[in-house]
């Protein structure tokens, strides 16, 4: 059996959910339950590595177990009207991961559900969802202020995977919904899964029947993504420490750019490195030596530009900024002078296309030139 055959067997082999894990008197509980053998490296996550990953707030002291994977099911994507009616939330145990799922069978067991996810809540140091910051957290507060309930217990540091996953790959994916990056990044595909804009309405016919049968697809659903998250995050993380494991030259490019905004510039300057041998070569040389520069380390941001121009990479880029530092720092205005005239002349060749940027960029090396060649005479 594959991952995603695993993910999809709630409550047990047969893919339907389980039983009520209780004779519930509010609203209808499952539990799901997986062997931890699908969850690799997940007791080795810590707390700075999360920290690479995010400029969340984390618990110093991060046990894997305390962190809540929360995914919810609604009505609607929006709006005041809008009820989770299906609310999942799972954890990693010694033994395994845990999903408990509370349902609503009609709307008045709405305070119930949300007793039992403040419940839940309460027991964790972290949680993790995936678009939580933009939906489900805000609709379960609104929720919790419309039952008369303290949201307080949703006021806890939160990793959202969708805009981690959106820093690491949208240059090469584009999108990157949490199907997507299963397919393609955890290369488990979901099958006969029910799409997203069907939930609404399966649910609304639910309960004009009563027929629990109706909901099984959704309860599936569910439990995968609450799952998925745990083995992203997992899978994430173990990047993140081991960036040399990355196939695609955009992917460790785009990690580094991620790294470099929440100031972790040394690890932001091995991605670079890492992604200067495949094709965003060009940008990862600019982007490291641009890092150097920033950091006033003048001498490795010009032996990055130099390295640059024996590699033929970056355009004229490098020759520009080579240009600028023999001109201000080692004072060399011949070595400026001539470096300006190889951009210029590597700008006039035919294979470069004409447009408002090019000739912009002529116009500063034109300028550039005739000021370094008054420079040099007036010496």
């Amino acid at each position: 059996m594959n991952l995603m055959e695993k993910l999809r067997a709630v409550g047990g082999t047969s893919g339907k959910p389980a039983a009520p894990a209780e004779a519930s008197t509010d609203c209808r509980h499952f539990a799901v339950y997986r062997p931890i053998e699908d969850f690799p490296g997940a007791f080795g996550l810590t707390a700075e590595t999360l920290r690479l990953m995010s400029d969340r707030e984390i618990p110093e002291k991060l046990d894997p177990r305390k962190i809540l994977y929360l995914d919810t099911e609604t009505t609607g994507l929006g709006g005041s009207g809008t009820v989770a009616f299906l609310v999942g939330m799972g954890y990693l145990t010694d033994n395994g991961f845990e999903v408990h799922q509370f349902l609503l069978r009609d709307y008045p067991e709405e305070p119930f559900q949300l007793k039992h996810v403040a419940a839940g809540l309460g027991k964790f140091d972290v949680l993790c969802t995936f678009n939580g910051t933009t939906f489900d957290v805000p609709l379960l507060e609104s929720r919790f202020r419309m039952n008369r309930m303290n949201p307080d217990c949703l006021d806890m540091p939160h990793l959202d995977l969708l805009h981690i996953c959106r820093r690491l790959w949208k240059l090469r994916l584009g999108r990157c919904n949490l199907g997507r990056l299963e397919e393609v990044i955890l290369g488990q595909p979901r099958t006969d899964d029910i799409p997203g804009s069907e939930v609404p309405e399966r649910y609304f016919t639910y309960l004009k029947t009563k027929q629990i049968e109706l909901l099984e697809d959704v309860l599936s659903h569910n439990a995968q993504d609450i799952i998925s998250l745990c083995v992203l995050l997992n899978h994430m993380a173990d990047l993140y420490l081991h960036p040399e494991k990355i196939r695609f030259s955009e992917d460790v490019y785009s990690m580094g750019r991620a790294l470099e905004r929440i100031n972790r510039t040394e690890n932001a300057r091995h991605c670079y490195r890492l992604a200067r041998r495949g094709r965003m070569g060009d940008s990862a040389g600019t982007a490291l030596a641009m890092s150097y520069r920033r950091a006033g380390e003048k001498e490795q941001a010009a032996e990055i530009w130099r390295e640059m121009i024996r590699e033929r990479r970056g355009g004229v880029l490098p020759y520009v900024e080579l240009a600028k530092y023999e001109e201000h720092v080692r004072r060399d205005v011949k070595a400026a002078l001539e470096l300006t005239e190889k951009a210029m002349l590597l700008l006039s060749e035919p294979v470069l296309r004409e447009g408002g940027t090019v000739q912009e960029t002529k116009n500063e090396l034109q300028y550039r030139r005739q000021r370094l060649m008054r420079k040099l005479k007036e010496r």
